[in-house]
């Protein structure tokens, strides 16, 4: 998927703060310091004061990242960054943009090349913000208000902020000297100033990485420690973007080998994990931290296992985490082999009979990479990444397709790729190294009721019964497929339907082909609608039930889940032969939980609407309801009472016309937060519910129009199978 934009503030709790502050160690070089740690009382708070950074920008075309940031507890935060909100323009970053200018068309654009040292400083005066440029005023405004930063606040440079999203936040160059000066600097102070030279006044912080140091001469900030690719050389600091940036703070962070700190926070965590009560249980969620996305990524049964790759953030910026598992239900944890810059892609075999991910590496295009071991921890990168083709003005291809999304295969002796997008390509070559050329479209014509430029992005293209399907995702519609033939090197679609409907919440698809000829699938399962996430309880991060896929006898597409859930069940009631009058409903005794599974057959010839409702309230005040609309042929779930305080409140609705006679037969599955159904095989709906109250467990079933006869009804409690 097309990575968000906008920055996800989040409000760490403790555990997870506990976290933060030992795992940047793990990856840094930490740059000890002899001096007493800084002052504590008789440090002035700093309001009135003035960020100057000589700096070297590598390229003008990067996007959000900072050349100096001061941030305290909470996120907030006034930074020197780049590139932001208008391409090739500095401005005066800050939490939410609340002391930044938006409207930036008559800022200067920067010109500067790789060799050309530039000065910026911002001063900031009360509640008015001045930029400056080699001395010169930039850009001059009243901001709505002002912030103070004491001495817990620290020093960043390189990334824009500690909760910035992990894209498009990392700042590509050099810088050669870098202060914090505790007062609003005149214009004739600023066009004074030296790089490496004292001034007057005195600055409160000092970064000059002359002789190699990267600390601060003044001591304010006097534990500084480079992460990722940042390194001091030649008397400057070179960041080499993605996960590279300078941290300076009052204390250090906890020391490399302190298991004890380790422990307790590894502890906190699970704990904390634990005790949320919207957290599945035996879908597979993020272990750890908020993901934005959480795309599932090369799938692939292999040696016996199914190994699933997922996206998550750190310094790094984006990273493919590793999971394997003998059931699709219970995962090992393998280590981060796939880090940084690593997006949307997939897993294939390669002529070498080797696992292949072909995927975009992020700043750089399409890319390669080739496991080294059958654990799939070590991945080699190709040296000639990018594979995305060359071309010049003339070439009928040229500027035509984007590097974005790629999913790849090998057929006969040629590799394929599809580059994703709102005008999808194929690009193909006879080895993985290239060189690699356009084919053209990749799609043929287009379907009734969709646009032939519709976006289609986490492609995943595979033979399916006698057709191809095309399972993918557009930003605007969500998950959705298309059956049709792939013949002469396009894709001929003949119909498309879609897996979401109200909303994008079930997203960027994945799938992999089993040892029993099994195609299953599965989806990122969004906490809200339109990319809402829930990052103030620690983690966000799930993924929908394995779904497999079959070809119906209609040639149209079939869907249930796999056989291994069933291995989760325990607690086992049955009930048969009920009966609920029309326009009444029912509580079914016995029947009741958050972590659940029904099974229900079900018919009402008369009734307009007859289903289940779940995680009901005893005076239901909240529940969800699961059910058939006879009028609307629809298969629908309500979630407008599932929780009194928090939620979507929507109707999800997917399209299934039932056949006079036939029974419906619901799989409802609930897991705390996550309720997913799947109907007579045909249809599947899903959708996230936040029920405030402890005791909304209950299971009802309902009708509105004419009775409803239960034949059948099973009920399962589902054993969780996250390890927290």
């Amino acid at each position: 998927m097309n990575p968000s934009q906008r920055d996800v503030d989040m409000q760490r709790n403790p555990a997870m703060r506990t976290a933060w502050r030992w795992a940047p160690a793990l990856a840094a070089v930490v740059l000890s310091c002899s001096a007493p740690l800084a002052r504590g009382a008789d440090q002035p708070v700093i309001a009135d004061k003035t960020l100057v950074v000589w700096t070297t920008p590598d390229n003008l075309a990067q996007r959000g990242g900072s050349a100096l940031t001061i941030e305290r507890p909470g996120g907030v935060f006034d930074a020197v960054v780049f590139g932001e909100l208008a391409p090739s323009k500095w401005m005066a970053g800050s939490e939410g943009f609340r002391r930044t200018r938006q409207e930036q068309e008559a800022f200067p654009t920067e010109t500067a090349d790789q060799r050309t040292l530039v000065q910026i400083a911002l001063v900031y005066s009360g509640n008015q913000i001045t930029l400056f440029r080699n001395g010169v005023p930039y850009a001059d405004y009243t901001a709505a208000g002002a912030e103070t930063f004491d001495s817990e606040s620290l020093v960043l440079m390189g990334l824009r902020h500690r909760d910035a999203n992990r894209d498009n936040c990392w700042y590509v160059g050099s810088i050669d000297d870098a202060r914090i000066y505790g007062v609003a600097l005149s214009a004739e102070q600023i066009a004074a100033l030296r790089p490496n030279e004292p001034s007057d006044p005195s600055p409160l912080a000092w970064w000059d990485f002359e002789d190699g140091r990267a600390g601060d001469r003044q001591q304010r900030f006097p534990s500084t420690t480079l992460l990722g690719d940042a390194r001091v050389a030649d008397g400057r600091l070179h960041l080499a973007g993605h996960g590279a940036y300078l941290l300076a703070t009052k204390a250090p962070p906890d020391p490399l080998f302190n298991m004890s700190n380790v422990n307790s926070g590894a502890r906190a965590l699970r704990e904390h994990l634990l005790s949320d009560p919207y957290r599945p249980g035996y879908h597979f969620v993020t272990p750890e931290g908020s993901c934005m996305p959480f795309d599932p990524n090369g799938a692939i049964f292999w040696k016996g296992r199914y190994h699933l790759f997922y996206i998550f953030q750190d310094e790094r910026g984006h990273n493919w985490g590793h999971v394997s598992s003998t059931d699709m239900f219970h995962w090992r944890h393998h280590p981060t082999g796939l880090v940084t810059g690593m997006f949307s892609g997939n897993c294939f075999i390669n002529q070498d009979g080797r696992p292949t991910m072909c995927y975009h590496q992020v700043d750089q295009g399409n890319a390669m990479a080739v496991a080294l071991d059958d654990e799939l921890n070590e991945w080699e990168k190709l040296e000639s990444n990018p594979i995305t083709p060359h071309t010049e003005p003339g070439d009928p291809h040229h500027d035509l397709y984007r590097s974005w999304d790629p999913f790849g295969w090998l057929e006969g002796n040629t590799y394929y790729a599809i580059f994703g997008g709102t005008r999808p390509a194929i690009a193909k070559s006879h080895s993985l190294a290239g060189p690699w050329t356009y084919v053209g479209d990749l799609l043929a014509n287009s379907v009734e009721g969709v646009a032939i430029d519709e976006d289609v992005s986490c492609a995943d293209f595979f033979p399916f019964g006698d057709q191809h399907m095309l399972l993918c995702i557009s930003h605007r519609l969500g998950c959705r497929y298309y059956l049709g033939q792939w013949k002469d090197e396009q894709f001929h679609p003949t119909f498309h339907a879609q897996m979401s409907w109200v909303d994008n919440s079930f997203f960027a698809p994945e799938s992999l082909l089993d040892d029993q000829g099994r195609r299953i699938m599965w989806a990122w399962i969004f906490d809200g609608p339109e990319f809402v996430v829930r990052p103030q309880h620690g983690w966000s991060g799930t993924m929908s039930l394995p779904r497999v896929l079959t070809p119906g006898d209609d040639g149209t597409l079939r869907m249930n889940p796999p056989v291994e859930i069933e291995r989760l069940r325990c607690n086992a009631r049955q009930l048969t032969d009920l009966t609920v009058p029309a326009d009444t409903q029912q509580a079914v005794a016995g029947v009741s939980g958050n972590s659940i599974e029904l099974n229900l057959v079900m018919t009402a010839p008369e009734a307009q609407q007859f289903g289940v409702a779940v995680c009901c309230s005893p005076g239901g005040e909240e529940q969800t309801r699961i059910y058939y609309d006879a009028a609307q042929k629809q298969l629908k779930i309500d979630t407008t009472r599932s929780s009194l305080t928090e939620g979507p409140r929507s109707v999800e609705a997917g399209p299934l016309d039932l056949p006079a006679g036939q029974p419906l037969r619901l799989r409802v599955f609930v897991d705390k937060s996550v309720v997913e159904v799947f109907a007579n095989g045909r249809q599947a709906v899903m959708r996230r519910i936040y029920p405030a109250r402890p005791d909304s467990l209950d299971v009802v079933l309902f009708t509105q129009g004419g009775p409803l006869h239960v034949s059948q009804l099973e009920a399962w409690d589902i054993a969780p199978s996250n390890p927290y």
